[in-house]
């Protein structure tokens, strides 16, 4: 998976967390909002591991721009 595809799907999985807790809070039921809690925190992961490849990608390219200038 791609560093733009984990971005997208821990935006997405942060944002049900979040409309869970909201929900669960509104109708008293603490298991949606149990989920709601555990589905923003796996988001949060996904953004990491995509911000994470990002940092790598960008590391790897500066890296060979530099050593093909060196060439």
């Amino acid at each position: 998976m791609g560093a733009t595809s984990d971005k997208i799907k821990g935006a997405t999985n942060e944002a049900i967390g979040k409309a869970k807790q909201g929900v669960g809070e509104a109708t008293g039921s603490d298991r949606l909002q149990g989920e709601g809690v555990i589905q923003e925190v796996k988001g949060k992961g996904q953004k990491a591991v995509g911000d994470a490849k990002e940092a790598i990608k960008d590391a790897v390219n500066k890296a060979a721009a530099s050593a093909n200038k060196n060439l």
